[in-house]
């Protein structure tokens, strides 16, 4: 008899229902949220297993991981997808939510979510962290500038960097003042630790990138560093995920909007769905491309197209749902960039 199992986490124990081909409830429990516990009461209560399904969420990673390793059938389902099916039980309550999720996975009414390598996540991990201490050194920034605004001093463009005209001021301009001076170096000794942690994460960054053939070869494009690269890297995981390039752009939110009901048809902007993170960089590498580039290439012909008709915000955007597009078809084809070639001046 052939059996599903749906398994409904939470962050101290999972509620497991088992039923059969028919529908029909076979067991159900709660055990520790476990790999091996889940395991061993699969193994007893579900014999001839054909799917496990879970929700995404913070342990789904972990424990798929876990189970796919100890030989079982386990797939991951979009969240937002089977809370539609759940939606219909008049009580939610863990048992019942995971026999709503054993049914789902029975009746083959889901969308299964990609799990990412572990080496992804580690890249994603690293990059949220830079993240998070790039943000906070900004936020130390304002805190120096805006501190010194409060008595009449403004930093302004400093020639040698906030660090040394900040110093500078605490030395000279805050002599009378030492209490202030004090809480200027104070913020400064901060700045320079996220400084020293941004430039250590940078370095470990980079030699993974170098290690990646697929990222040294994302970085012959314009505007693509060693962070979107990893970045991108880490998002795509399996270029396999993806039958057509195209589909990335929608994948990352860099689409319109489209609603079309009679006789309304309307584009809004960009979707923003998928990874923020990966959408911001490519934004990034967007800008570059078009304002800090030199060098002639067709996609920056195209961008500037764009601006030119629709204005530069907009461009981008369009420019980095292209580089989104670029980057996948040239894992898949084991390509670099083409820059193409300027067309000659008419006589």
């Amino acid at each position: 008899m052939r059996s599903y199992v749906g398994l409904d986490v939470s962050q101290a124990t999972t509620a497991i229902c088992v039923v059969d081909e028919d529908g029909r409830t076979l067991a159900e429990g709660k055990v520790p949220t476990c790999p091996h516990a889940i395991a061993a009461f699969v193994r007893t209560q579900a014999p001839e297993l054909i799917r496990i399904g879970l929700e995404t969420g913070p342990l789904a990673v972990w424990l798929f991981g876990a189970l796919r390793q100890d030989g079982l059938p386990v797939i991951c389902l979009d969240a937002r997808h089977a809370a539609a099916g759940l939606a219909m039980m008049a009580n939610k309550t863990d048992r019942n939510d995971a026999a709503g999720l054993a049914q789902i996975v029975r009746t083959g009414w889901f969308r299964q979510v990609h799990v990412r390598s572990e080496a992804s996540y580690i890249v994603r991990a690293r990059l949220a962290a830079r993240t998070t201490l790039v943000r906070q050194r900004c936020e130390v920034d304002n805190q120096i500038r805006g501190l010194l605004k409060t008595f009449g001093i403004l930093v302004g463009k400093a020639p040698g960097g906030l660090r040394k005209r900040a110093a500078e001021i605490a030395g000279d301009e805050l002599a009378n003042q030492p209490e202030l001076a004090q809480l200027v170096r104070m913020l400064l000794a901060l700045r320079e630790t996220l400084c020293d942690q941004i430039a250590q994460l940078d370095r470990q960054l980079t030699r993974q990138a170098k290690t990646i053939p697929v990222c040294r070869r994302f970085m012959t494009v314009p505007g693509v560093g060693v962070v979107v690269a990893l970045s991108v890297w880490a998002a795509i995981d399996d270029p396999g995920r993806f039958a057509k390039s195209p589909s990335l752009g929608a994948y990352l939110g860099l689409t319109p909007r489209r609603h079309a009901s009679g006789e309304v048809d309307r584009q809004g902007r960009i979707t923003k769905r998928g990874d923020p993170v990966v959408r911001t960089h490519l934004y990034e590498a967007a800008n570059v491309l078009l304002t800090r580039i030199d060098r002639f290439s067709a996609l920056k012909a195209w961008g500037l197209k764009i601006a030119k008709r629709s204005g530069f915000k907009k461009a981008k955007v369009a420019v980095a749902r292209k580089l989104a597009v670029i980057l996948h078809r040239i894992w898949r084809d084991g390509t670099e960039f083409r820059w193409g070639r300027e067309a000659p001046l008419a006589a």
